[in-house]
């Protein structure tokens, strides 16, 4: 699945779910190192999970951030 991402450096994120956990996490554009590693710390929890740990972190004034921004889409698609 792929969304866009707002108010970010990060223009989307894409990503597989297999068994209920997330697989594949891959941003594109933004700060490239940081957005790898959380790529491979959420790799294989729960969309949950990620919701639970990335859900408010903050970037600057921006009032989001690449991981918060992920977390609001991986809770929007649970609900639909």
């Amino acid at each position: 699945m792929t969304k866009l991402l707002h108010g970010t450096c990060a223009t989307s994120v894409t990503w597989e779910v297999e068994d209920g956990r997330l697989h594949n996490v891959a941003f594109a554009d933004g700060c490239n190192g940081n957005l790898k590693g959380i790529s491979r710390l959420v790799e294989g929890l729960t969309p949950q999970e990620v919701v639970e740990r990335l859900k408010g972190i903050l970037c600057g004034d921006k009032g989001t951030s690449c991981p918060d921004q992920f977390a609001r889409i991986l809770e929007q698609s649970a609900r639909a």
